[in-house]
């Protein structure tokens, strides 16, 4: 019997504004290759940095997304509300339901938030 299939994967990342450049396309490129692979991409729910740049380029490449996103970050990470999202009372909710909606995990650069997770 051969390895199960993954169908989502998990990504940390930073979701600042002052991202480079390059790490901006590294991270949609990332997200057009998930969504290429027909693999569901759960993330942190925000529209900005990194995370918003996976986010959006895995949806426009036609792929699933889940955003988890906890009620006071809304705002602060602009979240991205054209793809499928999940507002939770806590960071703490925020990693459990990651971790139970993810069958594999990636991590780009980020700051102290993203070392955390």
């Amino acid at each position: 019997m051969g390895p199960e299939r993954l169908d989502s994967v998990c990504v940390f990342c930073g979701s600042s504004d002052a991202a480079d450049p390059q790490f901006l396309s590294a991270a949609t490129a990332l997200g057009q290759a998930l969504a290429a692979a027909d693999l569901k991409l759960v993330y942190g729910g925000g529209g900005v940095g990194l995370m918003g740049a996976v986010a959006r380029g895995a949806h426009a490449a036609g792929g699933r997304v889940l955003g988890i996103i906890p009620d006071f970050l809304v705002g602060k990470e602009r979240a991205l509300e054209s793809v499928e999202h999940v507002v939770v009372a806590s960071m703490h909710a925020r990693k459990i339901m990651m971790f139970e909606r993810s069958d594999s995990f990636v991590v780009l650069p980020g700051g102290i938030g993203t070392l955390e997770e």
